[in-house]
């Protein structure tokens, strides 16, 4: 049986808040920069789970304009979602 526990993982891209949750094994903030690098869709995600891919670093994800990246396990604070603005308003 795996170990993989649920994570949140924050980010800010070019000023834009982003968040997403995702499934691991282990999380730490070498992890949760190359997930949201993934995620802004710089990194490159493997296509099988014992596949290697070269992370991607905070240094060049912040070249990239990824910003103050933030993870958490899911589940540690209640859910806010924010105000919900339509397009072209």
């Amino acid at each position: 049986m795996t170990s993989a526990m649920l994570y949140v993982i924050e980010y800010e891209l070019h000023g834009e808040s982003k968040s997403f949750i995702i499934r691991a094994d282990m999380m730490n903030n070498a992890e949760a920069w190359h997930w949201a690098s993934c995620d802004a869709g710089l990194g490159r995600i493997p296509k099988f789970g014992r596949e290697k891919v070269k992370k991607v670093t905070r240094s060049v994800a912040e070249q990239f304009g990824i910003t103050n990246v933030r993870w958490r396990p899911s589940g540690q604070e209640p859910f806010k979602p924010a105000d919900y603005i339509p397009p072209g308003y």
